[in-house]
């Protein structure tokens, strides 16, 4: 029996440390890889690396990782000058299968993720709009609504209204629907599907040109492959999977 207990006691102190040496393991490889994906991406910002999966020593034996979790801040877009925050920016990575020389990984599957806010995305928009959720239905087809005042928006464009023109539009406001669409995975497109009409002639192709607009997302790692854009309640919902993704090298 007291030998049994000694036994017992060994195998609890050597799994106590074997656990604590493959977290600390865990704990150095998280920041090798943030520190890689930095530095060959060109991110201005330390990314957040999550390795899944115990344990994780036998894992690196095996050179193939279940799973790897990356987030990331500091992300901007931006329009015209204007900057975008983009939050919640996320890549799950699977069966991450790490080179011989542990250089660099590639995951066989890959889900990224990303948002941008009504609130910030309003930012973007032409001098004197706002931009909204547009209502189920219309959201259910890309789209945002975009408001304002139609002479504060012509000249926040640059526009100059002749003092004709401004009477004739009396302080009309605008509304615009207009659909989202995702380009390159990193160029987000507002294209106005419908306009109300303008009894001032050739004003309705000015409007168009004016709220017709691109918005570049800034510092996404190739990690992170986005293809499709959700007009959500909250604001733009991005996401997107790929296949045989370069995690770092």
């Amino acid at each position: 029996m007291r030998a049994l207990r000694i036994l017992l006691i060994l195998v609890i102190v050597f799994g106590g440390l074997f656990v604590a040496a493959d977290r600390a393991a865990v704990y150095f490889a998280e920041g090798q890889v943030a520190d890689k994906i930095k530095s060959s991406q060109g991110l201005s910002t330390d990314p957040k690396v999550s390795i899944k999966g115990f344990p994780f020593l036998t894992q690196i034996l095996g050179s193939s990782l279940d799973e790897v979790d990356i987030s990331l801040d500091g992300v901007s877009a931006s329009a015209d000058g204007h900057n975008v925050e983009v939050t919640d920016v996320q890549a799950e990575l699977k069966d991450v299968t790490i080179n011989s020389s542990f250089s660099s990984a590639t995951a066989a599957r890959a889900n990224g993720s990303a948002h941008i806010s009504y609130a910030d995305l309003a930012k973007s928009a032409p001098k004197g709009a706002t931009v909204g959720y547009a209502g189920a239905e219309r959201a259910a087809k890309g789209q945002v609504k975009l408001s304002g005042s139609l002479t504060d928006v012509l000249e926040g464009a640059g526009i100059e209204v002749p003092d004709t023109v401004r009477a004739l539009l009396n302080g009309q406001n605008v509304t615009a629907y207009s659909t989202v669409s995702l380009e390159s995975g990193n160029t987000v497109r507002l294209r106005a599907e419908s306009l109300p009409q303008l009894a001032v002639p050739g004003l309705n192709d000015q409007v168009r040109d004016v709220v017709n607009y691109d918005l570049k997302i800034d510092g996404i790692p190739s990690t992170i492959k986005l293809d499709k854009v959700v007009a959500a309640e909250d604001g733009l919902r991005f996401s997107g999977t790929g296949t045989n993704i370069s995690v770092a090298g």
